[in-house]
């Protein structure tokens, strides 16, 4: 009778590694990530990198891009995708600074892109379960470009400044504790992946979410009702770019049409770098806050040492290709040793 540690002892050497490793780095390879780009900055940059003012600048900077990953988590663990929420992100966006110009009263003017990411979201889970649809790349590309063309129609391809202090406070503005200042967009940031973690944790339509990234069929048999969850998790996702749109008007006290173009990417690629599987069923909160993190340290220290932007896209994009990699070889060696 054979035992794993036979099969282990068994198996060729490159394999072994591979059995031996992959569990560490599944658990704490983007930890290692975030320290390996700390210690790089600093290493480059050391009378820069750890001086407050770059540290919250590096927050402030990540902090639309995480709430968006965040979103793009929720879907992802549904083995789904969400290639929409630039779009919907500068559709939010526009809106708010459109209806603010207008008006509306600030408590409003803050509610408003709440709902119009909700009902971007809703519109591609209905659209995804009603339609039948074989894939959500599909029916989320449509709507790439529709919201993308709304916000064009909407601003007639202008930018509108000048929005109400409170909104500009929410993505721009500091709290002051104990002498220090603190980016506000900071604490939205907390407040919104304290809130997810939550819910995934402890409600049982978050542990539903993981059931069908896992296994649709089984999730189905067991009495999931899949439709409606999954149109709830896009709801969410569509809703947090909206959050996510909210905070980079703020911070730039502006909507502008072109705004959120290729951000799909970035907070894909969070996500992935974070530990979460293209496959579904498998993720963490604080491992989505970690990959954006990444995104942020790397963008920032090849800022400071003046390195193209275009660099900065072939480095992220070798990265993402390398956690994909060890994803897949998880699941395959997982699967060999079952």
């Amino acid at each position: 009778m054979t035992t794993p540690a036979t099969e282990l002892s068994e198996a060729p050497p490159n394999e072994r590694l591979s059995v031996r490793l992959l569990p560490f780095l599944d658990r704490y390879g983007v930890l290692l990530l975030v320290f390996g780009m700390a210690a790089i900055s600093f290493a480059l940059e050391p009378g820069v990198f750890l001086t407050w003012r770059n540290i919250s600048n590096v927050f402030r900077q990540i902090s639309f891009n995480a709430v968006l990953a965040l979103g793009v988590f929720l879907v992802i663990i549904t083995a789904g995708i969400d290639l929409s929420v630039g779009s919907t992100l500068a559709l939010a966006m526009m809106s708010t600074a459109i209806l603010a110009k207008a008006g509306l009263p600030w408590p409003l003017v803050i509610l408003v892109p709440f709902a119009v990411g909700a009902a971007v979201g809703a519109v591609n889970g209905l659209g995804l379960t009603w339609l039948h649809l074989p894939h959500p790349f599909i029916m989320t590309l449509g709507m790439l470009n529709i919201a993308r063309g709304l916000t064009n129609l909407i601003s007639n391809g202008a930018a509108v400044s000048g929005l109400p202090p409170e909104v500009s406070w929410l993505g721009a503005g500091d709290i002051t504790i104990i002498g220090v200042e603190i980016p506000v967009s900071l604490f939205a940031m907390i407040g919104a992946y304290g809130i997810m973690s939550l819910f995934l944790t402890y409600t049982r339509t978050g542990r539903h979410i993981y059931a069908i990234g896992g296994n649709p069929q089984a999730a189905r048999v067991s009495g999931i009702n899949v439709d409606r969850t999954l149109v709830l998790a896009y709801t969410i996702c569509g809703m947090l770019a909206g959050f996510s749109g909210l905070l980079l008007a703020g911070r730039t006290n502006s909507g502008f049409p072109s705004a959120g173009i290729g951000q799909e990417l970035d907070a894909i690629s969070a996500v992935i770098i974070g530990g979460a599987s293209f496959f579904g069923g498998r993720g963490t909160v604080i491992g989505v806050f970690a990959g954006a993190l990444v995104i942020g340290l790397m963008r920032n220290i090849l800022n400071l040492r003046d390195v193209p932007v275009f660099w900065q896209q072939v480095l992220i994009g070798v990265v993402i290709i390398v956690v994909v990699s060890v994803d897949v070889l998880r699941r395959k060696v997982g699967s060999s040793h079952r």
